[in-house]
């Protein structure tokens, strides 16, 4: 179910990079940093929660590996890390495959029944 250039993820890993994706602050930060590295309180501007919040977030998806924490003098900068995602993404594509290959097949039975003849009903009794 998983390609070459990516190692199989633990179980462990695959938890964890699952229970972070759980919280949308989490992916909204995510989101946040797909568009490049950003400081703690550029990241925190958007919520409405404290910035300690936001580091506990942030912790949170640093042990799931999908951020990194960078150096830039006294600045200390968040960068997402898509090694992590690109594993969550390849094991659900084996479920996206197994749920396609099903209504191909499902596809397929119905356009059979289709042009089957139509066997007739039950004909009523007469005098009822």
């Amino acid at each position: 179910m998983y390609g070459s250039a990516l190692s199989q993820p633990s179980p462990a890993r695959l938890d964890a990079t699952f229970a972070a994706l759980a919280d949308p602050t989490r992916r909204a930060i995510l989101a946040r940093l797909a568009l490049g590295e950003a400081s703690v309180t550029e990241l925190a501007e958007p919520f409405a929660v404290s910035q300690p919040a936001i580091s506990k977030h942030l912790k949170v998806l640093e042990r799931a590996g999908l951020i990194s924490r960078g150096r830039d003098a006294q600045r200390r900068p968040r960068r997402l890390e898509a090694i992590p995602l690109a594993a969550a993404d390849e094991w659900l594509e084996g479920y996206r495959r197994f749920w396609e290959e099903n209504f191909l097949r499902l596809d397929a039975l119905l356009e059979e029944l289709k042009t089957k003849p139509k066997k007739r009903g039950r004909t009523e009794r007469k005098g009822r």
